[in-house]
């Protein structure tokens, strides 16, 4: 299985940092899909001010008594919850991306039957606006009705 990743509604490339930054603003700012257990891996980084972003993931799933499971070299698991990071940071001159913040996709809060559907039909996609309510980097977790989990074909 697949999981796709469309975001729309992307910040900016730059805004005002909170207060209690040791900033007063992110510039260059990008987002991308960070690799389980490897903060410094990250995959295809989009910039902030795009039109939309794009990601697929490559999974596998496994039915369990619980369920279906999500696996694979970008979904996350912790405490017994499997997610995705997307994560913010700003882009050096060197190309060097600093992660200040991060949002998590949670796949547990996949309606069983989508992810039942996906798993069966190849595809997961998750649709997303990257934008909170001041107009900064979406973080924090990441639940149904800010993110609709739907099932495809590849």
């Amino acid at each position: 299985m697949r999981i796709r990743i469309d975001a729309v509604d992307l910040p900016g490339r730059t805004f005002a940092a909170p207060a209690d930054s040791p900033v007063p603003a992110y510039g260059d700012v990008h987002v991308a899909v960070q690799r389980r257990d490897r903060p410094a891996e990250l995959l295809d980084p989009q910039p902030g001010d795009g039109a939309s972003a794009t990601w697929t993931l490559e999974c596998a799933t496994e039915a369990t008594p619980d369920g279906i499971v999500v696996k694979g070299p970008y979904v996350q698991h912790r405490l017994g919850r499997r997610f995705v990071y997307l994560s913010w940071g700003t882009v050096d001159g060197d190309g060097v991306f600093t992660m200040f913040r991060r949002a998590k996709l949670m796949l547990d809060s996949v309606p069983a039957d989508v992810l039942a559907a996906a798993a069966s039909e190849g595809l997961l996609v998750g649709r997303l606006g990257l934008s909170d309510a001041n107009g900064g980097p979406l973080c924090a977790r990441v639940d149904p009705p800010r993110i609709t989990w739907t099932a495809a074909a590849p």
